[in-house]
């Protein structure tokens, strides 16, 4: 746990400046602006919605209860007629972004320190500058940004706007970096 007495002021620092990149990202330049369009006839399918009895989970559609029902024709029929997705439902009123900029924070936090550890168990104190920021920076990123390949790859997020959260990982990515270049400490040993 050296590591964590050592690093506590740049893994929170590194967490804080993530959060103020990230919130410039969203609320000042609004680069996800076109992640989410609006439903065509959102009334009409809300309220289908509401009568269809949907509780909170994930849905795919045409959707499936095993892996036999893949194969029948009236299943390629029924994804070659479309629509084809994937839809998550949330409980109602759940939409509490207070809560969700705190677990965001969190986030970055663990990120952080498990880059701190993995940066010290490799390199240790008093690393060669260039050296610890290009590891800190690739496990950032890929940290920040990974998660959001498998989502164009498995729930169909458009490719575009996964190439912006690559973006943005890459710039979390770079504060976390700077700021344990900034802040490691120099070779204890002397």
């Amino acid at each position: 746990m050296e590591f964590l007495t050592t690093l506590w002021l740049p893994i929170l620092l590194a967490a804080f400046f993530v959060f103020g990149v990230s919130s410039v990202l969203h609320m000042v330049l609004s680069l996800h602006k076109s992640d989410y369009r609006k439903l065509p006839n959102e009334a009409s399918l809300l309220n289908e919605m509401r009568n269809g009895g949907l509780t909170p989970g994930s849905y795919m559609f045409p959707g499936v209860d095993s892996k036999e029902d893949c194969t029948p024709p009236e299943m390629a029929e029924k994804y070659a007629k479309g629509p084809v997705g994937q839809i998550l439902i949330r409980a109602n009123n759940s939409c509490n972004m207070g809560l969700s900029l705190i677990q965001w924070f969190v986030l970055s936090i663990v990120i952080s320190l498990l880059t701190a550890y993995l940066a010290w168990i490799t390199l240790g104190a008093g690393a060669d500058s260039s050296i610890l920021f290009r590891v800190v920076f690739t496990t950032a990123w890929m940290a920040y940004g990974f998660g959001s390949i498998q989502e164009s790859i498995w729930k169909g997020n458009s490719w575009k706007s996964t190439s912006v959260y690559l973006f943005d990982a890459a710039l979390y990515a770079l504060a976390t970096a700077s700021t344990f270049q900034q802040f490691w400490p120099p070779n204890l040993l002397g």
